[in-house]
């Protein structure tokens, strides 16, 4: 196998531990629990997990767009590691941002199921001396390399994970 795409393998696995744990962090609440704000303006946790699926559906998307349609960059590695530190408060772009209706948790794994099977397929079929060389900009970092994508999207569930255990924390 060739070994840039062992890479993004491994990057790919990491996703799904992450995602495994943020799943495992919801289970046993209830829906109504899961679909409460516990404070005015903040999201529910349902609403995290709603932010979740749309965030990969989202970059799910522009890695198939710049994979068929885009330019060559040469684009440095930049210090994605900083997407889990929440000292810094970031507002999701409106695309990205989760609406107010009840979801069951029922609804919510087939949706985020579905969000991962549809990156996966990309990132599996995705030339990846293209992943290195194909870009999408980023709103805090600017613009990242195709690959810096795919951990990119673990590195914000696990920043998320930590929203969920502080909200589940709230519940109670």
């Amino acid at each position: 196998m060739n070994k840039k795409l062992n890479g993004v393998n491994e990057k790919m696995e990491e996703n799904k531990k992450i995602r495994e744990e943020v799943l495992h962090s919801v289970t046993g609440l209830t829906d109504e629990q899961l679909n409460t704000q516990v404070h005015e303006g903040r999201w529910s946790i349902m609403q995290v997990l709603h932010h979740l699926y749309l965030l990969e559906r989202a970059i799910t998307y522009a890695i198939s767009n710049q994979l068929a349609n885009g330019e060559s960059k040469n684009v440095s590695d930049k210090p994605i590691h900083l997407a889990v530190n929440r000292s810094t408060k970031v507002n999701a772009p409106s695309v990205v941002q989760p609406s107010n209706k009840f979801i069951s948790l029922k609804e919510m794994k087939e949706k985020l199921s579905q969000s991962r099977e549809a990156l996966s397929k990309v990132i599996n079929t995705a030339d990846p001396s293209l992943l290195e060389q194909r870009a999408y900009p980023h709103p805090i970092f600017g613009e990242l390399s195709l690959k810096q994508w795919i951990p990119l999207i673990g590195l914000h569930e696990k920043r998320h994970l930590a929203q969920i255990e502080e909200l589940k924390e709230e519940l109670t």
